[in-house]
């Protein structure tokens, strides 16, 4: 992150439980510049609700700026995010000393007038500003030409997953496990590396004393990491998305054309508009639904460990009860 500072925007984009926002808090105690942090929710996806708490960050770094802004935003009449953000902009070029501005949960904002705010507020960011997001999915932003301009840091999931060693280090030293190489090997492959998998396992190891017993037959049906991917992951989604997933569960390994043949069903070919496998598939690697690309070709993909056995046991469930 920090070699990526040059850059514009540092994008930290994985599934629920990677630790990005452990990451950037870590970083940010370490950081030598400013930082100014915005924690989104919902509720800013209203664009004067979002600009009044924008400002409110950038406040912490230059106390007066944006002030102006914020009376007209009291305005009764509606004014276009953009129109408030160009002096804004002004007021940030005045900073002399360079600054990171966090906004930390992207993933919660759906409004276009946001996106749009902030694709120009990149666009035309002076040099002594970062913008780091951290996100569940990809945000609407034109993140291919940054790519391409060099503009971009991205820290994806193979970035945040623990290896063998940090996973080692996790288990002994804050979750107070003793675990031999092979067990924490295990661990390690089964949960491919995703630390609230690997908290979760710890915990639940917590009352058990045949810990291998428990290692070896861990999957993604166990109480507590059910509990988290229902709530965090397939109950967030829409009832064609969980459709899709629960019916394509069935498949190691996945590409367009075999998921269209699993679904072969106009009830669910319905369910979403110009819907085919391969676009299906490629909304889920976007969005970081636990999805893991086998090529770099977008043609062939297969499901997290764990969250393939919540899948499979939902579809079973489902089944037994139809």
């Amino acid at each position: 992150m920090n070699e990526g500072l040059h850059r514009k925007l540092t994008l930290i984009s994985a599934s629920a439980g990677f630790g990005k926002t452990t990451l950037v808090s870590e970083w940010r105690a370490s950081c030598d510049r400013p930082v100014a942090w915005l924690s989104m929710d919902e509720g800013d996806n209203d664009p004067a609700c979002f600009l009044s708490y924008l400002v409110a960050s950038l406040q912490t770094i230059a106390p007066n700026m944006g002030e102006g802004i914020l009376g007209l935003l009291q305005s009764p009449e509606a004014l276009p995010i953009e129109s408030l953000l160009i002096p804004l902009l002004n007021e940030i070029s005045a900073i002399q000393t360079p600054f990171v501005l966090v906004l930390d949960d992207y993933h919660v904002i759906k409004a276009s007038p946001i996106d749009q705010a902030i694709s120009l507020l990149i666009e035309r960011m002076p040099a002594q500003m970062h913008l780091v997001i951290t996100s569940r999915e990809d945000p609407h932003l034109p993140i291919a030409r940054l790519r391409a301009r060099d503009q971009l840091t991205e820290v994806r999931f193979k970035d945040l997953r623990f290896t063998f060693s940090e996973s080692a280090e996790f288990l002994k030293q804050v979750m107070c496990l003793s675990l031999t190489r092979e067990e924490i090997g295990l661990l390690e492959s089964r949960t491919e590396g995703w630390v609230a998998g690997l908290q979760l396992a710890a915990l639940s190891m917590l009352g058990h004393t045949d810990k291998a017993s428990f290692i070896m037959s861990f999957s993604g049906s166990h109480h507590y990491i059910l509990d988290y991917l229902l709530e965090e992951v397939l109950q967030q989604q829409s009832a064609a998305i969980q459709t899709f997933l629960l019916r394509t569960s069935i498949l190691d390994r996945m590409c367009g054309p075999l998921c269209d043949a699993v679904l072969n069903s106009g009830t669910e070919a319905n369910l979403i508009p110009d819907f085919t496998g391969q676009k299906i598939l490629e909304y889920l690697e976007r969005t970081n639904l636990f999805i893991v690309p086998l090529d770099h070709e977008r043609k062939w993909y297969r499901y997290h460990h764990l969250f393939a056995d919540l899948l499979r046991k939902r579809l079973q469930l489902n089944t037994t009860q139809t």
